[in-house]
């Protein structure tokens, strides 16, 4: 199911829509909002076992939404792409979030860095924005007509205008474009989570997973960044906004 919205009424409209649904069916409705000044191509990869949804990419105009019936105990993550060309078989590339040179990902995840939102349905519901995987476009989930606590999470703020140099990546002209992870950039155990530092006690907040933390304290930072990044809902209805910053 697909909606597509004008300026200005968009989150109106996807609200009163997630109260319609909500009487009206049992799946879950995930909305995908554009409130960037560009276009977004959103990427869609589905937990193993879980079936693909639209394709698993598609392109998102500035000010327009599209709305997901998701079937129950469904699980996957959804990223942006931006800086994207396809030709009309859909083959081409991104500047970041890159799924195998393809508009639809057809369960392919993005290329790292790219801001993941993270969602696993079921009698409760799990959800969170991750940084794990670097930074490109600001995220944010906010939930609708749940019960339990349903706080929003997210990174709302442009990671790239405070990626320090080691982790930037830039485009052609030499705009920062995304925001590396330590562990992408550096390969390093200590950043990555990885051998003798492969768990909680053992790893820590580094200097850059803290640069990432303080600018969002409502996403996941690094590997075990567990207590303060995942929100719980149950029954609820969830809107993914990208550039949510964006007025």
């Amino acid at each position: 199911m697909e909606v597509t919205m004008r300026p200005l009424l968009a989150v109106l409209l996807v609200i009163s829509f997630f109260a319609y649904i909500t009487v009206e069916v049992s799946a879950t409705t995930i909305a995908l909002y554009n409130k960037c000044l560009h276009p977004v191509w959103p990427g869609i990869q589905p937990s193993a076992g879980k079936p693909i949804l639209a394709r698993g990419g598609f392109r998102l105009n500035p000010k327009q939404a599209y709305s997901l019936r998701v079937p129950t105990g469904w699980s996957g993550r959804i990223w942006g792409r931006h800086e994207c060309s396809f030709d009309s078989s859909g083959k081409g590339r991104c500047a970041t979030g890159d799924c195998g040179g393809s508009l639809y990902c057809n369960g392919l995840g993005g290329t790292p860095p790219a801001t993941l939102a993270e969602i696993t349905l079921g009698e409760q519901d799990f959800y969170d924005v991750s940084l794990v995987d670097g930074y490109n476009l600001a995220i944010a989930i906010n939930p609708f007509r749940g019960k339990g606590r349903c706080t929003p999470a997210g990174c709302v703020s442009d990671l790239n205008r405070m990626c320090p140099v080691g982790l930037q990546v830039r485009s052609h002209d030499n705009q920062v474009v995304a925001c590396k992870s330590a562990c992408f950039a550096f390969n390093s155990p200590r950043y990555c989570c990885t051998g003798s530092f492969g768990n909680p006690q053992t790893c820590k907040p580094t200097a850059y997973s803290k640069i990432f933390k303080t600018a969002c304290p409502r996403a996941y930072s690094y590997a075990y960044d567990d207590p303060t990044s995942i929100a719980t809902c149950s029954g609820g209805n969830y809107l993914v906004t990208f550039c949510p910053h964006h007025s």
